[in-house]
């Protein structure tokens, strides 16, 4: 659970969208350009369970998503 929370407290950096994930066949998504994503933290993220996808502008996680 504070892998999720880390994860999340990075990702509030980069977005302030109300709605920025989504779930889909056990995977969870953050919709947030991997490109505006400081390196550093890009590598946090990987450690946290969260890959970048660099095609789809977004990052997924199968460690916490399940539909």
């Amino acid at each position: 659970m504070n892998d999720l929370i880390e994860a999340l407290q990075i990702f509030s950096k980069y977005t302030q969208d109300r709605y920025p994930t989504y779930c889909e066949h056990d995977c969870l998504n953050v919709v947030i350009d991997c490109d505006i994503v400081s390196d550093e933290d890009k590598t946090k993220l990987e450690k946290l369970g969260f890959h970048a996808h660099e095609i789809e502008k977004k990052f997924y996680s199968f460690r916490f998503g399940s539909c």
